[in-house]
């Protein structure tokens, strides 16, 4: 019997991921799922990279491929990891062989590990919250947490806004510190049953360098698209215009940032962002760890390891 478990082509940005699973999913007759909250938006594929397709019989293909979950979302409105589970579970019931591709590791930890059952998101207790961290600072919206939640606070730096605001989110709709809440699925490992995980390597210099040459190819085009959003109507605060490298973009086009400035500021971005994900993905023990460099870098032969690999369970 053909074993359609999952495959997770996950890794850092710009290592890679879509052109391995574009690859795999030929080899195997798969389709892929997008495991990135940024590539859901419409008319931002330029600067979330997402894979460049056509809209075909009410699926998204690239080169030929059926790739979900991308380019379908209208900028003004939010998707979240829930959203997320509900649309990969019903993809996953037609049957077939799924690869998820992405390096959204909230995704595919909601998806393969469970959720715990917590208050849904207020947009209008979110909005008191990023109100009082640009008046305050996010050292203050951290030190609020701090006092009603000391454990999620010592887990959540206070940078990371977006998640000491859904702590204090959490706190202010149940009563209850969210680390109370939660039951430890967020940390928990992906079973091999559940899926089968590659992760994709790199040395951080090269990685660096990938980076920075592609926000350099890039930027005029975010721009562009920052710029056509805005003049079909949509805010700067809209959630696709949250996604990297926009709001420097939307800087740029204001006059307030030069070119070069906007892409080495989009750049050092997305290394931290990178080095966040590779953190991220440190938690799974039993991953297949693909090693590359700028020069071996290789998307059929590093499909055929991974079926190879495969093959051995």
């Amino acid at each position: 019997m053909k074993d359609n478990t999952p495959i997770i082509i996950a890794g850092p940005t710009a290592s890679g991921k879509t052109a391995i699973a574009l690859a795999l999913a030929k080899m195997l007759n798969a389709d892929i799922i997008s495991a990135d909250s940024r590539q859901v938006y419409q008319l931002l594929p330029i600067g979330t990279a997402a894979p460049k397709g056509v809209w075909q019989g009410g699926n998204y293909k690239v080169e030929g491929i059926n790739y979900h979950l991308v380019d379908f979302l209208p900028i003004d409105k939010t998707f979240d990891v829930s959203q997320f589970a509900a649309a990969a579970e019903a993809l996953e019931a037609k049957g077939g062989q799924y690869i998820f591709a992405g390096g959204t590791g909230m995704y595919l930890q909601g998806y393969f590990c469970g959720m715990d059952n917590l208050p849904k998101a207020d947009a209008a207790l979110r909005q008191e919250l990023k109100s009082i961290a640009e008046q305050k600072g996010k050292e203050y919206l951290h030190a609020m947490l701090a006092k009603i939640d000391p454990k999620s606070a010592e887990e959540i730096p206070a940078g990371n806004i977006q998640r000491v605001m859904r702590a204090l989110e959490i706190y202010r709709l149940s009563g209850k510190p969210a680390s109370v809440l939660r039951s430890g699925k967020f940390k928990a490992e992906i079973p091999q049953s559940k899926a089968k995980m590659v992760y994709l390597n790199w040395d951080k210099e090269l990685l660096s360098k990938r980076i920075e040459e592609r926000t350099n190819l890039i930027f005029d085009g975010m721009a562009s698209e920052a710029k056509a959003a805005l003049e079909l109507g949509c805010s700067e605060d809209a959630p696709g215009l949250k996604s990297l490298g926009y709001k420097e973009a939307l800087e740029y086009l204001k006059g307030n940032l030069n070119k070069p400035l906007a892409i080495n500021q989009i750049s050092t971005l997305t290394r931290q962002y990178a080095k966040r994900q590779r953190t991220w993905f440190k938690r799974y023990p039993n991953m297949f760890i693909l090693d590359f460099n700028a020069a071996d870098f290789n998307a059929e032969e590093a499909a055929k390891r991974i079926i190879k690999w495969k093959e051995q369970f």
